[in-house]
């Protein structure tokens, strides 16, 4: 049966940052404005990239891997932008210094929880290795202890990770602060706070995509709106209402999962079953191979897009350390060096 379709999250209110830009207070010279244009320019196509080809598309983790890659590199591009600014730790705010550091721990928990599915995800690829192994021989010893893994599969798969806990936490702290600290006689901190509103607007858009993944509920999927004057406003709401729009239509016809490849493996385990809880008397050998080969073909390309997503998530995770452990020790250090990675 459906399930009823699942209201949309409302709109997150946020200050306006872009009053920031206003021709009141710092003047913005035509050097920092073309260096927040680049930025916005570069993040607008790095949002493009990530737009779906089609709705199959959608949660493949091929394209959940395209998507951590574009964080590891907007959030790159940040450090760049704050080198290219000249603005040395020692003139930051203590506000801006307090975002960027409430942010990244944000960020490295939401890691810690995505890194943590990942591998739950990943250790059920024991019980499908047993299947195949096991099915190797239909004997009824066999069959029964094939039956075994599958159910363990079954059991290990609808299992809840608590640590999505925290990831959901760490996503709502970062959503009730999109609004940005008013700057006062700082052109380049204009430039930086907006810079980085873009970053952690984009950053929470993929993080809320993954976490309705993962969790099996849409009911975390984030809908923010953003401003028209950002270079990147169009590229981010065409990117956020078709991938939102898919899963939740996803999960409104009552599918448990929407990650394609956990998808498949569970459709290949459904036409197994039946086969080997009948026993082996009534299965015929040639179904029965073609049944196991092709569930060890959805088992194993889970398995290795797994693998390469937790990677890229082990990146962005460093990418996020290292950019907040320089800025603690030039802090530590009286704060005359820029925010770059050591």
């Amino acid at each position: 049966m459906s399930r009823p379709q699942e209201p949309h999250r409302p709109f997150l209110p946020f200050g306006n940052p872009f009053r920031m830009l206003s021709p009141k207070g710092s003047y913005l010279s035509p050097k920092l404005l073309a260096l927040l244009n680049t930025f916005e320019e570069t993040l607008a196509g790095r949002i493009k990239k990530l737009q779906p080809a089609g709705r199959e598309d959608v949660l493949r983790l091929s394209w959940m891997r395209c998507a951590m890659d574009s964080l590891c590199e907007i959030h790159t591009d940040v450090k760049t932008l704050i080198t290219a600014l000249e603005l040395p730790v020692c003139d930051w705010d203590d506000k801006w210094i307090d975002v960027y550091l409430d942010n990244s721990v944000k960020l490295l928990d939401i890691c810690i929880a995505f890194s943590s599915e990942t591998s739950r995800l990943k250790q059920g690829h024991l019980f499908l290795q047993c299947v195949s192994h096991n099915l190797s021989d239909a004997s009824p010893k066999q069959f029964v202890r094939a039956r075994s893994s599958l159910d363990g599969w079954r059991q290990h798969t609808a299992s809840k990770n608590p640590r999505l806990d925290n990831c959901f936490c760490a996503m709502d702290g970062l959503a009730q602060k999109l609004d940005l600290p008013k700057i006062k006689n700082s052109a380049k901190g204009k430039i930086l706070m907006r810079a980085m509103y873009g970053v952690k607007v984009v950053t929470l858009l993929v993080c809320s995509i993954f976490a309705a993944a993962f969790s099996g509920s849409a009911k975390k999927l984030m809908d923010l709106q953003v401003p028209e004057t950002c270079l990147w406003a169009e590229a981010f709401a065409d990117l956020q209402t078709f991938v939102n729009t898919e899963i939740r239509s996803l999960y409104s016809s009552g599918r448990v999962t929407v990650l394609k490849e956990l998808e498949a493996v569970d459709t290949g385990v459904k036409k197994l079953y039946p086969l080997v809880q009948d026993g082996a008397d009534s299965v015929e050998a040639e179904a029965l191979i073609d049944l196991t080969s092709g569930l060890g073909k959805s088992a194993e390309n889970l398995s290795q897009g797994l693998d390469l997503l937790a990677k890229e998530v082990d990146r962005f995770f460093q990418i996020v350390l290292t950019g907040r452990d320089a800025l603690l020790s030039n802090l530590r250090a009286g704060g005359g060096g820029q925010l770059n990675d050591k």
